[in-house]
Protein backbone atom coordinates (compact mmCIF):
# COMPACT_ATOMS: atom_id res chain seq x y z
CA UNK A 1 0.00 0.00 0.00
CA UNK A 2 0.63 3.53 -0.10
CA UNK A 3 2.15 5.99 2.81
CA UNK A 4 -1.29 5.82 4.26
CA UNK A 5 -1.99 2.19 4.40
CA UNK A 6 1.55 1.49 5.57
CA UNK A 7 1.49 4.56 8.25
CA UNK A 8 -2.01 2.61 9.56
CA UNK A 9 -0.48 -0.55 9.60
CA UNK A 10 2.61 0.62 11.37
CA UNK A 11 0.29 2.07 13.97
CA UNK A 12 -1.55 -1.43 14.31
CA UNK A 13 1.62 -3.03 15.04
CA UNK A 14 2.66 -0.40 17.81
CA UNK A 15 -0.80 -0.90 19.17
CA UNK A 16 -0.54 -4.67 18.97
CA UNK A 17 3.14 -4.82 20.93
CA UNK A 18 1.63 -2.18 23.48
CA UNK A 19 -1.43 -4.23 24.27
CA UNK A 20 0.89 -7.48 24.80
CA UNK A 21 2.66 -5.17 27.54
CA UNK A 22 -0.29 -4.37 28.97
CA UNK A 23 -0.16 -0.61 27.83
CA UNK A 24 -1.94 1.14 25.27
CA UNK A 25 -1.09 4.33 22.89
CA UNK A 26 -1.63 6.38 25.22
CA UNK A 27 1.39 5.12 27.29
CA UNK A 28 4.19 6.52 24.00
CA UNK A 29 5.93 9.50 25.56
CA UNK A 30 8.06 9.22 22.26
CA UNK A 31 8.22 8.60 18.85
CA UNK A 32 10.93 8.60 16.16
CA UNK A 33 9.41 8.07 12.96
CA UNK A 34 11.04 6.94 9.59
CA UNK A 35 10.07 8.20 5.95
CA UNK A 36 11.92 7.06 2.91
CA UNK A 37 10.56 10.30 1.62
CA UNK A 38 10.04 13.69 3.57
CA UNK A 39 7.93 14.52 0.90
CA UNK A 40 4.97 12.09 2.26
CA UNK A 41 5.02 13.82 5.81
CA UNK A 42 1.53 15.09 5.09
CA UNK A 43 -0.05 12.09 4.32
CA UNK A 44 2.08 10.31 7.12
CA UNK A 45 1.07 13.41 9.88
CA UNK A 46 -2.85 12.58 8.61
CA UNK A 47 -2.85 9.32 9.54
CA UNK A 48 -0.73 9.79 12.95
CA UNK A 49 -2.55 12.86 14.04
CA UNK A 50 -5.96 10.25 14.05
CA UNK A 51 -4.40 7.64 15.93
CA UNK A 52 -2.19 9.78 18.67
CA UNK A 53 -4.37 13.30 18.65
CA UNK A 54 -3.28 16.57 18.47
CA UNK A 55 -3.38 18.24 21.67
CA UNK A 56 -1.55 15.56 23.93
CA UNK A 57 0.52 13.65 21.04
CA UNK A 58 4.15 12.17 22.15
CA UNK A 59 7.07 13.96 21.57
CA UNK A 60 7.77 12.90 17.88
CA UNK A 61 11.05 13.23 15.66
CA UNK A 62 10.36 12.51 11.86
CA UNK A 63 13.33 11.80 9.71
CA UNK A 64 13.76 11.06 6.14
CA UNK A 65 15.63 7.40 5.76
CA UNK A 66 17.65 6.76 2.73
CA UNK A 67 16.60 3.36 2.76
CA UNK A 68 13.95 1.32 4.98
CA UNK A 69 13.84 -2.69 5.52
CA UNK A 70 11.97 -4.73 2.61
CA UNK A 71 11.33 -1.35 0.65
CA UNK A 72 8.69 0.02 3.58
CA UNK A 73 7.62 3.60 3.61
CA UNK A 74 7.67 4.19 6.91
CA UNK A 75 8.98 2.56 10.32
CA UNK A 76 7.43 4.32 13.70
CA UNK A 77 10.01 3.44 17.11
CA UNK A 78 8.60 4.05 20.12
CA UNK A 79 9.12 4.50 23.70
CA UNK A 80 6.43 3.94 26.17
CA UNK A 81 5.50 4.46 29.53
CA UNK A 82 4.11 1.51 31.54
CA UNK A 83 2.74 1.37 35.20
Amino acid sequence: GGIKEQTRQSLANLQAVLEEGDAGIDSVVKTTCFLSDIANFAAFNEVYAEVFGTEVAPARSCVEAGALPMGALVEIEAVAFVK
